[in-house]
């Protein structure tokens, strides 16, 4: 007959020795999990922490962009979209989506981007090619969809392939097309127009004198374009003229100016879940006559690829400013900025700046499109580099009834620096594409133009500074 106590006590070292089991058993899970949870790396012999395994990041048009646990993540495009898309350490995302949406991937769900993917091959080949053939130090482009300000394209360049991220130094995983701040040029002189439009200060007929140059506020300001001695402010964007700026500007109340750039998106971050730069709008209070001046021809201030494109957008858009989105289906902010019947006048003013000065650079025959292009000089050292520029293009297409807005931007070019050499050209090419894409047909007549034009001159853009 078993003693009831020897039993007892059988059992109860039985259940001490199940608890320690279990105890250790749950030690072993448990470390591994904080060190995941806490960002602090695995170890060598560490038990795989079985979870809903970490969500995929997709395009719009249904790519697998990224797949894979975090320690194991592949991304199939390769360098397609890598500054954004980001990638992954061991405890998680480290760079661009991948970390700004940790929270969420490593939950298991899934994130859907507004990323076209035939869009962001097309705007990175444009942008490669021809940053290599200028001997650029490195660029971006952001293309956006009118009506909504999906991102639809997000290029940076120099590339590179994030399942191989540590073969890249971080100034390539940097992206640029939100984060880096530039000083805009002469692009910012439609939106000063517009906004001039819009108070009823000028129309696209009002003429002003011109010279070539213009003791202004205590300095010279100088254009480059040769022109008439009178220009009408259609032709003050045609000839990127920066004294006519001055003309137009003079005696306009700085709040005015300041609220619209603001209005614009200058000055304050974007809510795109990625990290992406205020820019630099001085306040008001620090406005003088020649910062106004210059500020109205985009020197003095400075803005991120996203927030130019968002900004350009307001006119592609009938006025109304709409906030970009990376992930599919974000309800955006909207707000009014401008009458629908100015954005519109603007809409034909950026098509005849086009046309009638840069058409071969900016547009194929029988595709038209609209905008404007700058050439910045760089600020190296406190003083403006008579040898860096920031060469940009900012516009839309179709030109008679806008679907896409596109901003591009290279910095440093060695060879053909200028905005129309540069940067326009890489916006013909991502618009080709795109019509391409579409299957859209040429337009058999020419679109309406602007009218009261002079005759055509010898296109050499401007840079911002003078």
């Amino acid at each position: 007959m078993t003693d009831p106590t020897d039993f007892s006590t059988r059992m109860n070292r039985r259940t001490q020795l199940m608890l320690t089991l279990s105890a250790a058993a749950f030690l072993a899970v448990l470390v591994p999990f904080m060190r995941l949870s806490t960002g602090l790396p695995t170890l060598p012999g560490d038990p795989v922490v079985k979870g809903p395994g970490r969500g995929r990041l997709i395009s719009g048009d249904g790519q697998v962009l990224a797949s894979g646990p975090a320690r194991a993540r592949t991304y199939p495009l390769g360098q397609l979209a890598a500054q954004v898309i980001g990638f992954t350490g061991d405890a998680g995302g480290l760079e661009g989506l991948e970390r700004a949406l940790n929270g969420p991937l490593s939950t298991g769900q899934d994130q859907v981007l507004s990323l076209d993917t035939r869009m962001q091959a097309a705007t990175e080949r444009a942008l490669a090619t021809a940053g290599q053939r200028a001997n650029a130090q490195y660029g971006a482009a952001v293309v956006l969809e009118r009506r909504s300000g999906a991102v639809l394209a997000m290029a940076n360049w120099p590339h590179f392939d994030p399942n191989v991220w540590r073969a890249a130094s971080p100034a390539v995983w940097r992206n640029r097309a939100g984060v880096d701040e530039f000083e805009p040029g002469s692009v910012i002189k439609a939106l000063t127009v517009a906004a001039l439009m819009n108070e009823g200060r000028t129309d696209r007929a009002r003429t002003y004198p011109a010279p070539m140059r213009r003791r202004y506020a205590g300095t010279v300001i100088n254009d480059v374009v040769p022109h008439p001695e009178v220009l009408s402010t259609w032709q003050i964007l045609r000839y990127s003229s920066n004294v006519g700026m001055t003309e137009l500007v003079d005696g306009v109340p700085a709040d005015v100016l300041d609220a619209y750039f603001r209005a614009y998106g200058f000055g304050e971050g974007i809510a795109l879940r990625l990290p992406n730069a205020d820019g630099v709008l001085p306040p008001v209070t620090d406005w003088t006559r020649l910062r106004q001046a210059t500020m109205a021809f985009g020197q003095g201030m400075s803005v991120s690829a996203v927030q130019l494109a968002a900004a350009f957008n307001v006119l592609a858009n009938d006025g109304q400013y709409v906030s970009p989105s990376l992930l599919r289906g974000a309800p955006p902010s909207r707000r009014q900025v401008l009458r629908p019947d100015t954005a519109r006048e603007m809409q034909d003013m950026l098509h005849g700046v086009v046309d009638e000065g840069i058409q071969r650079n900016a547009e194929l025959p029988g595709y038209h499109t609209a905008g404007k292009t700058g050439t910045a000089q760089v600020a190296l050292g406190g003083r403006y580099s008579t040898w860096v520029y920031t060469s940009t293009f900012a516009g839309f297409f179709p030109a008679a009834a806008p679907q896409y807005t596109v901003v591009v931007m290279v910095r440093g070019a060695k060879e053909q620096y200028q905005g129309s050499q540069l940067a326009a050209p890489i916006f013909r090419e991502i618009t080709a594409d795109v019509a391409s894409f579409q299957a859209w047909a040429p337009e058999q007549r020419p679109a309406a133009t602007p009218t009261r034009r002079p005759a055509l001159l010898t296109h050499h853009e401007t840079p911002s500074r003078r």
